[in-house]
């Protein structure tokens, strides 16, 4: 449950711009009084260095004020032009990117590096001390200013290059794809338990015949999406309490107060600190994160190309990247073992039931938006059924095959609907041949394979 909840915390942190320039000011502020207190150790030792500050407290409070000045300044800026970025992304690209540009790490570096350069210039000005006083002027302290004011152009001119790019198109797609990628390579196969695929035969028959009708209903105590279930505290809470759970929602989903999470059997044992460490183990949030829902990035794509295909953008090239980009997504999705629900302790015994999202539901929510949307756009259709093809080149399962064919049918109907023009929509009945052909060949050489695998085992 901990790391759950330190992965949660972390998500919340990385995405907001107020934790990593806090955590830079606390630095700032560190280096600050290691300088002074160095200044003062060793003030006689300073003036043997030639390469460090050397003018008086009227200089160094002057260069200090103006480092510090400037900072603050193109702080403001920087701040500026990034609420403008956002501004942007909302409306080209949708609110739910919004969380990938709060997550933008060069943003958060830019504005803690003026910020603390500001603060660290503010610390040491106030120790500066002309003749009238005991003088003292941190050489070594105003050094570092000078040299963190270089840091600051340099950083500038980053910020200045990074602010146009994190707006483009092609940056914001490539982003989420990764987000993605990740997301795949996480959750596929996910280990929960000690799944037992041998038994893969046995799992209705090791769930009780009453269960149904015995099971008590944990209710949720809080409304918001699943972000993450923490499946190693529900196997643990199972095979403490010899409990068999069957989940009733997965990660992704919006629950409201009241719903049913989880199903718990046999129903003696659902004692109200079961049932709230039971809530626990599900974490709500106000939005979606990739952290467990592969769906969610997938929706970020779609809503990307919705826009870009819409009327009053009319860009169909950004949509085509999309489809790319979900297309090869799909086709290694197809290549992996999807989990199974039934998970066992040590013993083999069945302990919970958690249900994952499948790849039916994965290309429908990949292709079926896009596909009502751009059915009379003969560029975007073709793709589409290019992306079909290139998912079934990749997999060897008859029911995804089936899945895909069901939609490039789909595909294929609309576009006699939407496309006016006869020579568009024999490109679309090309490309629809292409995929069924692609279907057959791939189905052609599983059997072929499974023939060869059978030969085998029996020689």
């Amino acid at each position: 449950m901990k790391s759950i909840k330190w992965s949660k915390l972390w998500d919340s942190l990385h995405s907001s711009y107020w934790f990593l320039p806090t955590v830079m000011a606390v630095a700032a502020i560190t280096l600050a009084f290691a300088m002074l207190a160095i200044d003062r150790a060793s003030q006689e030792n300073m003036k043997q260095l030639k390469w460090i500050y050397t003018g008086g407290p009227d200089g160094a409070r002057a260069l200090l004020s103006a480092v510090a000045s400037s900072m603050i300044t193109v702080a403001a800026t920087a701040f500026s032009i990034t609420i403008i970025a956002l501004q942007l992304a909302a409306s080209n690209f949708g609110p739910r990117l919004l969380r990938n540009f709060m997550q933008d790490t060069g943003n958060q570096l830019v504005l803690g590096t003026f910020i603390g350069t500001f603060i660290y210039c503010l610390l040491v000005l106030r120790t500066v001390r002309g003749e009238d006083y005991a003088l003292f002027v941190p050489q070594l302290s105003v050094t570092v200013g000078i040299v963190l004011a270089i840091a600051g152009v340099g950083v500038l001119i980053y910020f200045i290059h990074h602010a146009s790019t994190i707006i483009q198109a092609s940056h914001v797609i490539a982003g989420v794809s990764h987000d993605l990628d990740e997301a795949i390579e996480r959750l596929f196969p996910d280990q929960l338990g000690h799944g037992v695929p041998s038994r893969s035969d046995r799992n209705i028959e090791e769930i009780p015949a009453n269960f149904d009708s015995e099971a008590y209903p944990v209710k949720a105590s809080r409304t918001g999406y699943i972000q993450a279930i923490d499946n190693r505290e529900l196997l643990k809470i199972a095979c403490k309490h010899h409990l068999l759970l069957r989940l009733q929602c997965r990660p992704g989903q919006f629950i409201a107060q009241g719903r049913e999470l989880v199903l718990v059997y046999p129903a003696k044992h659902a004692l109200p600190k079961l049932t709230e460490r039971l809530n626990d183990a599900f974490i709500v949030g106000n939005e979606r994160n990739e952290q467990q829902d592969v769906e969610f990035p997938i929706n970020q794509l779609v809503e990307v190309a919705l826009r870009a295909i819409s009327p009053a953008v009319n860009d169909p090239f950004t949509a085509i990247r999309c489809i790319d980009r979900i297309g090869a997504a799909l086709s290694r999705l197809a290549q992996q073992e999807f989990p199974s629900p039934y998970r066992y302790d040590h013993q083999g015994t069945l302990r919970v039931i958690a249900e994952g999202v499948t790849f039916e539901e994965l290309v429908d929510s990949a292709f079926n938006q896009i596909r009502r949307y751009a059915k009379s756009d003969a560029a975007v259709t073709i793709c589409l059924l290019e992306a079909i093809a290139t998912i079934a080149s990749t997999t060897g399962n008859a029911k995804q095959r089936a899945v895909l064919r069901c939609h490039a049918e789909m595909i294929q109907r609309g576009s006699r609907e939407g496309l006016s023009e006869e020579l568009d929509r024999q490109a679309v009945e090309q490309q629809y041949d292409k995929v069924i052909t692609k279907l057959a060949q791939q189905s052609h050489q599983v059997g072929l394979l499974n023939q060869k695998h059978t030969h085998d085992s029996r020689e």
